[in-house]
């Protein structure tokens, strides 16, 4: 039976909590979602772990029903927007899950970023899944007594020209490179080992718009590639903090226009203010957001609608949620969903 035009536009916000994975850190547990229109949270359990971290959301950008959620014992699947689940069996997998992608040359081949720099691909829909080869040297650095120094992948993205060439942003540790499909990668973090700021990456993105360049974010705010990831510059953007550096936790295009990017940002891992910034061009140039409101938590996740791309959410790690339908020009503020604050965890569709 064909969908109704109702069934088809139907889009719906997912929100996770979770915390670090640091030992005697805070983790809040759940995982909501909201219809468009609607304005009450609604809790999904059926089938995950008791009390599910969820640190990774993605909906399937050509089947809506279909939806990933990475939690603290590996990933789960939903065929139903997030009505039941079932575990996916990764091999020879226990870690907490951070991050999925889904290549843009073929949806059908998924990959699944976890703890301890582990990648896990594969290439029919989910059906199997084989562990990529992830051997690279994390030289040591100096950390601050409260790090976390598992090698946590938060943020996978692929080239739109290539095929083959991955990257990974991995907390702490860097960027990760592969040109062969995941065969082998390398450390791009070349001469950054200086401290943990520098290296505390939480997102990477491989722009659709200019083939060759790459954006890293992280603790020490963006850095810019136009070579594919050999040579880094850092990109000058307002500081908030009194290191003169802004917090960026999330980066993301627009679906379909690869020219819009916006990244999720604060003052620092739990500041007093959350912001987000647009660019118009590429990444060329960027601009501090004005919402129409104040976010009292760093920004933390975004998320786009991939068939309504004008459907767009962000959320804070301290509970709040702000949806725009019209592409960012106006915000509005939900009730925060209940039973946590810390958002780690965020996806529309």
């Amino acid at each position: 039976m064909a969908r109704t035009t109702a069934e088809h536009s139907k889009s719906h916000v997912y929100v996770g909590f979770a915390g670090e994975t640091g030992r005697g850190r805070v983790v809040h547990t759940g995982l909501w979602r909201m219809a468009d229109g609607a304005n009450e949270w609604q809790p999904l359990s059926k089938g995950l772990p008791e009390a599910p971290a969820i640190r990774a959301l993605a909906v399937h950008p050509e089947t809506p029903e279909i939806v990933y959620a990475g939690t603290q014992s590996g990933p789960y699947r939903s065929n139903d927007r997030g009505e039941h689940w079932e575990k996916i069996d990764l091999p020879g997998h226990g870690l907490p899950v951070w991050s999925f992608l889904f290549h843009p040359h073929d949806c059908d081949t998924i990959y699944v970023g976890c703890d301890s720099a582990e990648i896990y691909m594969s290439d029919d829909a989910g059906e199997h899944w084989m562990r990529l080869p992830v051997a690279v040297r994390f030289p040591e650095i100096t950390t601050v007594p409260t790090a976390n120094p598992a090698k946590r992948v938060l943020m996978m993205d692929a080239s739109a020209s290539d095929p083959d060439l991955l990257y990974a942003a991995i907390e702490v540790g860097g960027i990760l490179r592969s040109l062969d499909g995941g065969e082998h990668w390398e450390n791009l973090s070349h001469g950054h080992y200086l401290n943990d700021d520098a290296v505390d990456m939480h997102g990477v993105l491989a722009s659709r718009w200019r083939p060759g360049t790459v954006y890293s974010i992280g603790r020490a705010g963006m850095f810019q590639s136009t070579d594919e990831g050999d040579h880094w510059r850092h990109v000058t953007l307002e500081p908030l903090n009194p290191k003169g550096q802004i917090y960026c936790r999330d980066i993301r295009e627009v679906p379909g226009n690869p020219r819009k990017l916006w990244v999720a940002a604060g003052r620092d891992f739990q500041g007093d203010l959350g912001v987000l910034l647009h660019s118009p061009d590429g990444g060329e140039s960027w601009s501090r957001v004005d919402m129409g409101l104040k976010a009292p938590h760093t920004m933390f996740k975004l998320a786009f609608d991939e068939r309504h791309p004008n459907r767009m959410t962000c959320a804070t790690n301290g509970g709040e949620v702000y949806s725009s339908q019209d592409g960012g020009e106006t915000w509005t503020a939900h009730a925060p969903p209940p039973g946590g604050s810390q958002i780690y965890a965020l996806a529309r569709g």
